[in-house]
């Protein structure tokens, strides 16, 4: 019960990593809002767990206004953000990606951590205390071919999250980030270009330990960067890849 009487939005937690982490925190003890723009999914979550649904588009900023207000009316200013949601687009040339691809891509993965820290640093400012935990990837560490600007999306959030935990240090906000690699989520047939065994086989011989990335991976290491044990961690990109990026 790492977590008991903690608060947490979590976006993107209809499925794949994000519900891991809202699983998790469930269990540590915290109340979660599932926030997703698949409502069925995070509603459907959110009933097995006992937790909050609410549907926004990250990109958006009045719907990421309206998340603010939905937590503050469900359980106040939340103590946990965990910047989840993403997408990517196929692989493929550079040039090849078209433009509205690209906006798609930076919207979601990049101007979204943008608009939440609008939505929810001031209050966390005033109450001097926070955790912000930005869901990156080892894509911005050591990119792969032929997803050149998702790649630079999740380089732009790896560096977001290191000014935002110098920033905000003093305020008593830490924020942190994971990386993870590939993993079992609706993202992967996308990673891949098309999801068949030799590909996965090709994808699984550059990670040292053999294996994707799992929900529960993540969630393991979500629950110990949001919590208080981490206390004194902020500024942290954590790789969690199986050795990926050595």
């Amino acid at each position: 019960m790492r977590m008991k009487g903690k608060t947490a939005i979590v976006t993107g937690a209809a499925s794949g990593f994000g519900a891991g982490i809202a699983r998790k925190f469930v269990a540590e003890g915290a109340q979660v809002m599932i926030a997703d723009l698949n409502l069925e999914g995070a509603q459907a979550l959110a009933n097995e767990l006992g937790a909050h649904a609410f549907k926004v588009d990250v990109a958006d900023s009045d719907s990421v206004h309206h998340m603010y207000e939905a937590a503050m009316a469900a359980f106040g200013l939340p103590d946990i953000l965990v910047n989840n949601a993403g997408i990517t687009h196929l692989p493929q040339a550079m040039d090849d990606v078209t433009e509205a691809e690209f906006d798609r891509v930076f919207a979601v993965n990049c101007k979204s951590v943008y608009l939440t820290a609008q939505a929810f640093v001031p209050g966390m400012k005033a109450r001097g205390s926070g955790v912000i935990l930005n869901v990156a990837s080892t894509a911005g560490v050591s990119p792969r071919p032929k997803l050149n600007w998702y790649n630079a999306s999740k380089g732009w959030m790896i560096t977001a999250t290191k000014t935002m935990a110098v920033e905000l240090a003093p305020e008593g906000i830490r924020v942190n980030a994971l990386n993870p690699v590939a993993g079992e989520t609706p993202l992967l047939a996308s990673f891949l270009g098309e999801d068949t065994p030799e590909m996965r086989a090709k994808f699984l011989s550059t990670i040292p330990l053999g294996r994707f990335s799992t929900p529960e991976d993540m969630a393991n290491a979500a629950t110990f960067l949001c919590s208080d044990e981490a206390s004194m961690i902020t500024g942290v990109c954590m790789e969690v890849d199986g050795g990926r990026c050595i």
